[in-house]
């Protein structure tokens, strides 16, 4: 189990892992303060100066002015408010991930494109498209209308 351990972790994968938790840990503070400081005041001013982070249903049945208030007073509450700014925290975080993502696949293939082929009708061996003889069975090859392969003889 050590030998697999080591193995794993001496691929580079393990370690890119890490670098991206931590890089993810960073981008999760920023992210919360631009969702909390930045977009949720404008948001909260145009609907009527709410502070969603204060929006919340009290389950006791008491009024509390604030979550930190009922919250201090032990009331169990449903906090809506915190719930609309995590999932506004979530969609900038797949939005900026998606971004990302995009950005590197358009400069950085993920997976190398494969050469074109085709198929031998003779022995269905897999040749490159532009051959004009089977690696395999060296039978002549000739391309015609419809990418179809036939014996040139």
């Amino acid at each position: 189990m050590f030998k697999e351990f080591k193995a794993f972790i001496a691929k580079g994968n393990a370690l890119a892992m890490a670098i991206g938790i931590v890089i993810g840990a960073a981008f999760t503070s920023i992210v919360n303060s631009l969702v909390d400081d930045i977009i949720m005041p404008p948001l909260g001013l145009l609907i009527g100066n709410v502070d969603f982070t204060n929006l919340f249903l009290s389950l006791n049945g008491t009024h509390y002015d604030t979550l930190k208030a009922a919250q201090d007073a032990g009331a169990p509450t449903i906090n809506y408010g915190l719930f609309i700014n995590n999932v506004i925290s979530f969609l900038i975080v797949t939005f900026s991930v998606f971004l990302i993502v995009k950005l590197i696949s358009k400069y950085m293939p993920l997976e190398p494109k494969q050469p074109a082929t085709k198929e031998c009708p003779y022995c269905l061996s897999s040749v490159p498209e532009k051959a004009t003889k089977c690696l395999h069975c060296t039978s002549e090859l000739v391309v015609t209308e419809g990418n179809t392969i036939v014996n040139q003889e």
